[in-house]
């Protein structure tokens, strides 16, 4: 019939299509039944090496220890007790925590990986008593915003951690929040070294950090702050350094933090900020000043800085700032406070500061003089003593006598007698 040899050819292109097409699907779920059904039928086997070719790379297996979300991006393996990264990481990864393990030391390239982990943003590495970090622990990171290293007793912090091994030829970090709270070592040898130097030298190297905005070093009892620490940071919103035992701001400066929010300084031990201090902090247009829980000394050295506590917006909660020393001063508010408060016990001028100090060299002298006489006339002042005490005895043998003489009365008789 001329109908039904029409329709033939067209039923038969409907039905190679479909087998084609259930080809493809069976190659998107399995490769290899893909590739059986390539050697069965010559005539799709064009069509179905293009299949293979544009299918996606399957997604990495994760961890046995840990545990993943492919939908979260987010790979958690905490407290697995892990001594080293894992290196089957999936590369979906974006969110990765490591807390709570036993890597100990992150070395080098230490998550370098082929693929590279390149949408890997957050990286949590906090309680995983970490004590050694080598130059370019996170190399191979371009995406890498959030590093938290909190609580690991870091007894060797590289100064390129987080520059990268080679810190010349290295790109700027990506890194936009760094968090370095409770890092000191319990037995960290403060005589022999400097922790502010080490965290300062990794804080600085090159120009690696120029992107943070946002640096935590909370409870680290930092004493002070090296010079320039914070010059590399230009891009720098918000600062925490509560908790420390920061005794002064002299050495630090603010002044190239032009977008500076936030200064959090409470729970240290400042006693007074200086003229110069204030004048960088009223000079940053946005900043935020937190001064809590500090032991003020209301002294004459606190002029200036109440006198800028009444004028300036810049602190928050100003009004809860009070005195600690001297002791008839504890607990007075600092906007309280008058110039004629402020007073300083009476120093002596210099000039009668030497006066004492060459009555005090003279008397020394004198002293030393003296001693030296006695010293060298030991004989003929032994001589002398036993010569007095001679003298002495005999006189006392005398006294001695007539007072027994008084006290018998026939002594006294045969006296007066012998006197007849």
């Amino acid at each position: 019939m001329p109908g039904g040899c029409s329709w033939g050819p067209a039923a038969g292109d409907a039905r190679l299509w479909l087998a084609r097409l259930a080809l493809v699907l069976l190659g998107w779920v399995s490769s290899s039944s893909l590739t059986s059904s390539a050697t069965s039928s010559t005539s799709s086997a064009p069509f179905l090496a293009s299949a293979v070719s544009a299918q996606p790379q399957l997604p990495g297996q994760c961890p046995s220890p840990c545990e993943c979300s492919e939908a979260a991006r987010t790979v958690k393996c905490v407290n697995r007790n892990l001594t080293e990264v894992p290196a089957d990481l999936p590369p979906y990864v974006r969110n990765l925590f490591l807390t709570g393990d036993q890597l100990a030391v992150l070395p080098t390239g230490a998550f370098a990986r082929r693929p590279p982990l390149a949408e890997l943003a957050a990286l949590n590495l906090s309680g995983s008593r970490l004590k050694e970090v080598h130059a370019g622990a996170f190399e191979q990171l371009p995406s890498l915003r959030q590093l938290d290293l909190s609580h690991n007793p870091l007894d060797d912090l590289s100064p390129f951690a987080f520059s990268g091994s080679n810190a010349s030829a290295s790109a700027p970090s990506p890194l936009v929040e760094l968090i370095l709270n409770h890092i000191l070592p319990p037995e960290f040898d403060r005589e022999n070294r400097s922790f502010e130097s080490m965290v300062a030298a990794a804080l600085r190297a090159g120009q690696a950090l120029r992107g943070l905005r946002r640096l935590e070093l909370t409870s680290n009892h930092l004493l002070y702050l090296p010079r320039d620490v914070l010059a590399q940071m230009p891009d720098l919103r918000h600062l925490d350094l509560r908790n420390n035992s920061l005794v002064s701001l002299t050495y630090v400066s603010f002044r190239n933090l032009t977008h500076l929010e936030s200064l959090h300084l409470e729970d240290n031990t400042l006693k007074v900020l200086h003229n110069s201090t204030l004048a960088e902090l009223q000079g940053l247009p946005q900043v935020r000043v937190f001064l809590d829980n500090n032991p003020w000394v209301c002294d004459c050295h606190m002029v200036d800085m109440v006198a800028w506590l009444k004028e300036t917006e810049v602190v928050q909660g100003k009004a809860r700032l009070t005195c600690a020393f001297p002791e008839k001063m504890r607990n007075r508010v600092l906007l309280e406070l008058n110039s004629s408060d402020l007073d300083c016990d009476p120093i002596p001028p210099p000039s009668l500061q030497t006066s004492y100090v060459f009555l005090g060299i003279v008397l020394a002298l004198i002293g030393a003089i003296f001693l030296l006489v006695l010293y060298l006339n030991r004989k003929g002042i032994k001589k002398w003593m036993h010569n007095i005490r001679d003298a002495c005895r005999d006189h006392m043998e005398g006294y001695h006598y007539r007072y027994e003489i008084n006290a018998d009365p026939r002594l006294t008789n045969l006296s007066s007698n012998s006197d007849v």
